[in-house]
């Protein structure tokens, strides 16, 4: 029996259900709403644009770029890969000039030789149709083009091997992150991810490549890395693009050299692991 059951003798039946303290819980759900009500945060609530002045053009333009202190690193991939709470600040890291089609990764944008500000006016600007600025946020596309330009700018301006490795590093974890984060019930869908694992594979390599090239040539530190964090980033690089023997002898290098410390040891060690299941699962698989 409800509180109100009986008023039909009144005519009132309709009020049989009333809610006593109803209006007091409106008010209070307007002016304290539940904790797991808080408005959701968006990715371009993380987001400022900063100003930048172009080093070939000497024009100023703004970039998007994730707010410091802002996004909390949940974890690493083996091939140091960071992966951030509610954004993928990597699709963040290449800058582009609208005005003139200058780009490249934020570590390396400012520096910037007269001739190779000649190769790129002559290579990139002479040609360059502009990009679009407007977006609120970057998808992974805009990311991978972005990243695109900033390769091929590496390409023309003649960077060292490092900054075209790394930058092919960079595009490798952004197919990834677009793979990852690719909604399962979109159209042709495994299609995709295999095209998108193809793509990070091949990225992969040019990076491995590169960065080899770039350790018995360039000094340290590399990339914002020192000597053994680029023999350990070698090493998975090697076991992720199938190299096992190679990765073997780069893991060694690192687990008897010196200079390392017990953390990227074990991060070696922990690699090691990997490179041997690797190797049993592909034997399994071919016989």
């Amino acid at each position: 029996m409800g509180l109100f059951s009986g008023l039909e003798k009144f005519g009132l039946g309709k009020l049989e259900k009333m809610d006593v303290f109803e209006e007091e819980k409106k008010r209070d759900a307007v002016e304290h709403p539940k904790k797991d009500q808080k408005p959701q945060i968006q990715e371009e609530d993380l987001l400022f644009d900063k100003s930048f002045t172009c080093p070939v053009c000497d024009e100023e333009f703004h970039s998007k770029m994730v707010r410091t202190g802002k996004v909390k690193l949940l974890s690493a991939d083996s091939d140091l890969r960071p992966k951030y709470q509610m954004v993928d600040s990597l699709k963040y890291d290449a800058l582009v000039c609208p005005h003139c089609g200058y780009a490249a990764l934020s570590r390396f944008f400012k520096f910037m030789l007269p001739a190779q500000a000649k190769m790129i006016r002559e290579n990139i600007t002479a040609n360059f149709k502009g990009i679009d600025t407007s977006a609120s946020t970057y998808s992974y596309d805009d990311a991978i083009m972005r990243h695109q330009l900033a390769l091929a700018n590496a390409v023309v301006k003649k960077a060292k091997t490092s900054e075209k490795a790394y930058t092919c590093l960079k595009m490798a974890w952004l197919y990834r992150g677009k793979a990852e984060n690719l909604p399962k019930d979109s159209k042709d869908y495994q299609t995709q991810i295999i095209e998108l694992k193809k793509q990070e594979l091949e990225l992969l390599k040019n990076a491995c490549e590169g960065f080899k090239s770039a350790y018995s040539k360039e000094t340290f530190p590399m990339c914002g890395m020192d000597e053994i964090t680029m023999m350990y980033l070698i090493a998975d690089l090697c076991r992720r693009i199938g190299h096992f023997d190679e990765s073997k002898r780069w893991i060694s290098s690192v687990l008897t050299s010196r200079g390392a410390n017990e953390r990227i040891k074990n991060k070696a060690r922990d690699l090691k692991d990997m490179v041997e299941k690797d190797v049993e699962r592909l034997s399994k698989v071919k016989h």
